[in-house]
């Protein structure tokens, strides 16, 4: 995996495919290659795919103890961007993710091309103490050994032995107090987007995910049937489905948004055939803010 030197960190990274840029932020305890498996293959037909871990996570080292906060994550996302040269860019988040595009969104609105959001909520609960509840090492190795060996794999190679067990509680404590995005940041978002969320979601109600494709001046909502917090691994061919539509009909106004020579060919974007099974890469979580 290469890395790139960025904001203080070196940031370790997934790219592939060709065409115009798209960065996928994946969520809280994961990494970009477990959370978009089931995307990377139709996305690399279309777009140069990149795929950052986020500090602390998979194969960006940091050591919590020094902290971690939502801003940092913005902060280190716009500085792997400017170390790639990327001017204008897609951007798909998901849960942390999500968190951190719709704060970069906010912040530099004129580089989105378009956005992606999955599974997250601008207010403060029921995301806190599903995260309390379910991020708790203690809870994790007693009763879901499985996803405490899955954490270990993926975090521990990198960040040091046992190193997930300390980063859960820094990202609920960063959930229980980060600023809160308000519909003015949201309505500076002018690139096209989608609003994604599971209707049986305990992060995010569904009415929370309404709420923020409304405040957004261009956005669409896409609400899953029968599916919780993990929409693009749970159902990967709806979520999949509804990505190549976005990118289909929002083509042009991309295009509009980024430089003249790096506009995606629609006809590129495949569109599965049926949902699917989830991916057989495991996730590194079971659920995250």
């Amino acid at each position: 995996m290469p890395t790139v030197s960025a904001n203080g960190l070196e940031i370790g990274y997934e790219a592939a495919g060709a065409g115009p840029p798209v960065v996928m932020l994946h969520g809280a305890t994961s990494t970009g290659r477990l959370d978009f498996a089931a995307q990377r293959p139709l996305f690399v037909k279309a777009f140069r795919v990149y795929l950052p871990d986020a500090r602390g996570h998979g194969r960006t080292r940091w050591d919590v103890a020094h902290g971690f906060q939502a801003d940092w994550l913005v902060d280190d996302a716009l500085a792997f961007v400017d170390a790639l040269h990327l001017a204008t860019f897609h951007l798909v988040g998901f849960s942390m993710g999500a968190m951190t595009a719709l704060q970069l969104a906010a912040r530099h609105p004129e580089r989105i091309r378009t956005l992606v959001v999955a599974g997250i909520t601008t207010e403060r609960e029921p995301r806190t103490s599903v995260a309390r509840r379910l991020m708790d090492p203690e809870r994790i190795e007693r009763d879901d050994p499985p996803w405490a060996s899955d954490l270990a794999n993926v975090h521990d190679p990198v960040q040091g032995k046992g190193a997930w067990r300390r980063l859960l509680p820094a990202i609920v404590a960063d959930v229980a107090s980060q600023p809160l995005l308000t519909p003015r940041d949201l309505r500076r978002i002018a690139a096209p987007a989608l609003v994604a969320a599971g209707d049986r979601d305990p992060f995010v109600p569904v009415d929370h995910a309404w709420g923020i494709a409304r405040q957004l001046p261009d956005a669409r909502l896409l609400i899953v049937p029968d599916c919780g917090h993990e929409v693009p691994i749970r159902r990967p061919g709806i979520f999949n489905e509804a990505l190549s539509g976005f990118y289909r009909s929002t083509e042009a106004t991309a295009r509009e948004r980024s430089e003249p020579d790096s506009d995606a060919d629609p006809d590129r974007f495949a569109i599965p055939s049926d949902d699917g099974p989830a991916p057989t890469t495991r996730s590194a979580r079971r659920s995250s803010p």
